[in-house]
């Protein structure tokens, strides 16, 4: 497109990253904050920021609750709206004026080769993929828990904290199996945030739902990430 050395600004990925983590240790400092250099952060791998919060963050929706009149939400009535006339009409088949549940396009074709319905919660270990390099030190971490049901588990001769694959049409990743009643059965979860690995042998090693998730948007509205509409199968690592 011609503008790679204007966005750029003639630096390369490697040396933009210490440069803007010199920018944020300046500001730190500014605040009080004392932040390893960048060759001692990449030596330690992770840091503690002694950061606590005096109270609680206020919530978007605190000012509205406190004051409905006062402080109106930005939709025509200024009110939370159940149903919206201005979606309505735009006239989207995937997206009407209210809030509704669609069967995800994959399931319209049946499970087949794919039975499981894998949905990919936070995970409680870190936020997103931040911190995955924090974990990358701790033996054991990685590739990630998937949970699944018992009787799925041995339907497919999967023992608990047994390596297994989980893949689709679209890719594959190794994850750890983690056998739990606590999740129903048809279903499988794999917390979102693994960095995506070297796919040795056409497999992420690190349990990354992105591998195997749609490339499109919830709706036409949305283009929001269809992480929870994925359909798998999961079966033993072959050697």
């Amino acid at each position: 497109m011609g503008i790679s050395e204007t966005f750029t600004e003639g630096r390369t990925s490697d040396e933009w990253i210490p440069l803007l983590y010199a920018q944020y240790r300046e500001n730190a400092a500014g605040k009080g904050i004392e932040v390893p250099t960048f060759e001692d952060l990449q030596e330690r791998n992770w840091m503690r920021l002694p950061i606590r919060a005096e109270a609680p963050n206020r919530t978007l929706l605190a000012p509205f609750r406190e004051d409905p009149e006062g402080a109106p939400l930005p939709t025509p009535s200024g009110k939370l709206e159940i149903f919206s006339e201005v979606i309505d009409g735009f006239g989207y088949a995937d997206c009407p004026g209210h809030p509704v549940w669609l069967p995800p396009q994959e399931w319209l074709g049946a499970a087949g080769e794919h039975p499981l319905h894998l949905v990919s919660p936070q995970p409680g270990d870190k936020l997103h993929s931040q911190l995955e390099c924090a974990l990358a030190d701790i033996e054991g971490a990685r590739p990630v828990a998937l949970a699944i049901h018992p009787e799925d588990a041995a339907a497919r001769g999967i023992a608990d904290r047994e390596v297994v694959k989980v893949f689709n049409s679209r890719g594959a990743c190794r994850a750890l199996a983690a056998l739990t009643g606590d999740i129903r059965r048809g279903v499988v979860a794999m917390p979102t945030g693994a960095w995506f690995g070297d796919p040795g042998g056409n497999i992420d090693p690190d349990g990354n739902p992105n591998v195997l998730t749609l490339d499109v948007g919830t709706s036409r509205l949305g283009q929001g990430c269809s992480a929870h509409s994925a359909l798998v199968e999961v079966g033993k690592l072959e050697a």
